[in-house]
């Protein structure tokens, strides 16, 4: 990644040679393919690990999103946990995007779609089932807290999200603002290696 390049740039500088990689994901082994500049562009994140170890499957029907799918390992999860749901894989990066919509085409997996936030949100409205996310906490709590409002407002009455923080990056600070400013019902889940999961439901 260059010293310009971010995981969240929406178009990243850096050179995008794909790599393979071989992965486990809630148990079942894909082989994927994956390119810096995008979010853990190398590897399947720690945290995002600690998320797909932590939760229980997505519903089998409805939308499910995962927001800043980065190159899909929660995307993949939750398509292959949930033939039946829709899936939707958000990010602002056109790079992760596409490497999403090819590991999932690779994968076989036709309940997914890719989008980008403009996109995602004007399709969905207010009918989602549940969110998977690693947020991008390094965009800064400002960004951050305006990214979660829009999406966690979207939820269906019945829905939830899961979102995996790293616990000296603010993941209390950010359980207390989602409860005491976003209104939203916030259990930690898990805490692991690090990491914080909540799962946040609509009050």
């Amino acid at each position: 990644m260059s010293a310009h390049d971010h995981y969240f740039s929406a178009e990243p500088a850096s050179p995008g040679e794909l790599r393979a990689l071989r992965v486990r994901l809630r148990g079942r082994e894909v082989s994927v393919r994956v390119a810096a500049g995008v979010f853990s562009g190398d590897r399947l994140d720690l945290g995002t690990r600690v998320l797909l170890d932590a939760v229980d499957d997505p519903p089998a029907t409805g939308t499910l999103v995962d927001l800043g799918c980065g190159w899909g390992p929660l995307t993949i999860a939750m398509a292959q946990a949930s033939p039946e749901a829709g899936v939707v894989a958000v990010d602002v990066n056109a790079r992760a995007r596409d490497l999403t919509a090819r590991n999932a085409a690779t994968l076989g997996l036709g309940n997914v779609t890719v989008l980008e936030p403009a996109q995602a949100l004007d399709r969905l409205g207010a009918g989602i089932d549940e969110i998977w996310s690693n947020p991008p906490i390094r965009i800064g709590k400002a960004a951050l807290h305006e990214l979660l409002s829009t999406w966690l407002t979207r939820l269906r009455p019945d829905g939830r999200a899961h979102l995996v923080v790293q616990r000296n990056l603010g993941a209390d600070s950010l359980h207390r603002w989602l409860a005491e400013e976003l209104g939203t019902d916030v259990t930690r889940t898990a805490s692991s290696k690090g990491f914080r999961v909540l799962t946040v439901r609509p009050r």
